[in-house]
């Protein structure tokens, strides 16, 4: 499985009827981009979704950013994995993670409870479920959504390896020292292509509004030396950038080159705007000739 060293972390393909998201995924292949990360909250369900662009595309990778663990039994995401990865060879990479507490409880209306032995238990029960039908020839890969050093360890020990969001670069040179060599490590990254500091950081706050209110991610910024200062009130200039990089193509360009030189083998550019609901499509363009590979 080659996710190439870029890939495109995006809910906006949820948004879109299912025919325009399919044809949005070919292209994208077009640009060459390899892998497409899609998330699992309050839209399409990761595994169907995934399924739909698999069918659209020819090589391209799709990569689930992440499914909870908490949506589905471990049996049924096994056999959804199993079903995917099947019919779609070496394109199906399931990213595993345990959300977070306000979306389990009091919108699945679940128990957040015990994150990290909930995985380590979830992952027992997938390896050992019971599946009676075409399995893929090779063993399907998965990574696991990781922040703190007990869950990179885990990520390492029963997975490909790890998938951070919401993180400065400096959280990838600590994951990957967590991971040690070898493990993947997929950090998301998001950006603006907008080279106004103003703007720029507008729809950063807007993008960063929702996870500055989640212990997950506030805890994880505390320990790299984040306050309440950078905290509050959308966040700090400083924290805003730390989080979000903004400017022109080589700008985005260099943030993405600081991750790899911290140790990160995949980068997920997440591309924002100022309406969360456009289809940055001008912009994913425009960053293909920067970022990828030719």
């Amino acid at each position: 499985m080659d996710l190439g060293r870029v890939g495109l972390w995006t809910f906006q393909l949820d948004l879109q009827r299912s025919s325009a998201a399919r044809e949005t995924a070919a292209e994208l292949e077009s640009l060459g981009y390899r892998t497409l990360w899609v998330p699992d909250a309050v839209g399409r369900d990761p595994l169907v979704n995934s399924t739909l662009l698999l069918s659209a595309t020819e090589q391209m990778v799709l990569a689930t950013g992440i499914a909870s663990i908490w949506a589905r039994d471990a049996m049924a995401m096994r056999a959804g994995q199993l079903t995917v990865a099947e019919a779609f060879p070496d394109r199906f990479l399931l990213g595993l993670g345990v959300s977070h507490q306000p979306m389990v409880d009091f919108v699945r209306g679940g128990k957040y409870d015990k994150p990290l032995t909930a995985m380590r238990e979830y992952l027992d029960r997938m390896d050992a479920a019971v599946f009676m039908a075409a399995r893929p020839t090779e063993e399907p890969r998965r990574v696991l959504a990781a922040l703190g050093p007990k869950m990179l360890k885990l990520a390492a020990e029963r997975a490909l390896g790890a998938h951070p969001y919401f993180v400065p670069v400096e959280h990838t040179a600590f994951a990957r020292e967590q991971l040690g060599e070898g493990p993947m490590l997929c950090p998301e990254q998001a950006v603006v292509l907008d080279t106004d500091p103003d703007q720029a950081r507008t729809a950063a706050r807007l993008h960063m509004a929702t996870y500055l209110g989640l212990p997950n991610y506030t805890n994880n910024l505390r320990r790299f030396g984040w306050g309440d200062d950078d905290l509050a009130d959308g966040g700090s200039d400083a924290l805003v950038d730390a989080i979000v990089a903004w400017g022109d193509e080589e700008a985005i360009a260099e943030r993405v080159r600081a991750h790899h030189d911290a140790g990160a083998d995949h980068v997920c550019v997440q591309v924002l705007t100022n309406d969360a609901t456009s289809l940055p499509l001008p912009q994913w363009r425009r960053l293909a000739n920067a970022l990828l590979d030719r």
